[in-house]
């Protein structure tokens, strides 16, 4: 497995890709309302990503249809716009979104809740945020990349969630995905011995059951298999030999 360390070239164009980003996810953030529908939030989401002169890395990739994969309640991702899907109070809804500036990828997800939501459903969402910085303490040079995993699952198992398993981070840069896959769970081996350059997408996807999860027959919803709710985080990330640098997020 290769994993590739971006020139100070790269990394500023990362740099660029994250904050375009922040700002998209910033704006649908504040649109997220009961009665909206996650058709009307991809709109505005593809809408906010070419106004930058970017590319949603999403639309088509592998045949999705839309720009913002957008996962309501017990879909942990993927979850497909729809004009007839309405959002409502007491809702959660992920947010997960790409873009591409000037051949860079930058990828991050949000949970937001709509209107009043149960403090059970606020718990998760804060839990599985928490657990994305809890992970990205480990995210330095010299440390190990399942020393990430296992920060992420030493945070989350105390609360009874269920760490997704079927997916997992991944590297990023000039393509969407690249080496290495970033586990959300504790595992046996150290993995990669984490170099100052490498750009991560971390993101934990927690359920408030079970770490189980069913495939939809439109070929993309992921949901629980028990029906809990799920939650997911996630930012693009740039490994420094200090301080682990956020791309995805406003300062």
């Amino acid at each position: 497995m290769s994993v590739s360390i971006k020139s100070e070239r790269e990394i500023e164009l990362m740099r660029q890709s994250g904050r375009i980003l922040a700002r998209v996810h910033d704006e649908l953030g504040k649109a997220i309302r009961p009665g909206i529908s996650t058709w009307e939030v991809d709109a505005l989401g593809e809408e906010l990503i070419r106004s930058y002169g970017c590319v949603p890395n999403f639309l088509h990739y592998n045949g999705y249809p839309a720009s913002i994969c957008v996962s309501v309640n017990d879909e942990v991702v993927h979850g497909i716009p729809k004009k007839t899907r309405i959002l409502k109070e007491g809702d959660i809804v992920s947010l997960d979104a790409g873009l591409i500036y000037k051949g860079y990828h930058s990828d991050a997800a949000r949970t937001y809740g709509v209107g009043r939501i149960s403090q059970e459903a606020q718990q998760l969402i804060d839990v599985t945020k928490q657990s994305f910085f809890e992970g990205i303490r480990m995210a330095r040079q010299g440390m190990h990349l399942h020393d990430i995993s296992a920060a992420i699952d030493n945070y989350v198992t105390p609360f009874h969630y269920g760490i997704v398993r079927d997916l997992v981070g991944h590297g990023i840069g000039t393509s969407l995905h690249e080496d290495p896959q970033i586990p959300n769970f504790t595992q046996k081996r150290k993995g990669v011995l984490l170099q100052a350059g490498m750009t991560l997408a971390v993101e934990p996807m927690i359920n408030a059951g079970g770490w189980e999860v069913n495939f939809l027959d439109d070929g993309w919803t992921v949901v629980t298999k028990d029906g809990s709710l799920s939650a997911h985080y996630e930012n693009t990330i740039l490994v420094t030999d200090g301080e682990p640098e956020i791309l995805t997020i406003l300062e």
